[in-house]
């Protein structure tokens, strides 16, 4: 099933805020990372072909909820980060040195 085209307007909104860049969505990936044989994140990770950014072709973004609040991730596909599994490994280290 597809994902909501709403949705996917709102990651490129976030795209477009966080990178200053066009997307056009390419795919969805299904991602389910682990810590010590426990789930830590579960999700689908939209992939996007960017338009004219200076460095990267792909960008990988997701949205999901925290205290009642909407927030989106766009991760750029710059090394190490070179597919969506890669993206939300670099994502869940970043949050977690927060």
């Amino acid at each position: 099933m597809p994902p909501d085209p709403k949705y996917i307007a709102k990651l490129k909104e976030a795209i477009r805020a966080t990178h200053g860049c066009g997307a056009r969505h390419f795919t969805t990936v299904p991602v389910t990372e682990t810590f010590r044989g426990k789930i830590v994140w579960h999700g689908d990770v939209e992939v996007f072909d960017l338009i004219n950014h200076p460095k990267a072709q792909h960008c990988y973004a997701w949205a999901y909820q925290e205290g009642g609040t909407m927030h989106t991730t766009a991760v750029l596909g710059l090394p190490p980060v070179d597919s969506a599994e890669s993206a939300v490994k670099v994502a869940i280290a970043a949050s977690a040195r927060a």
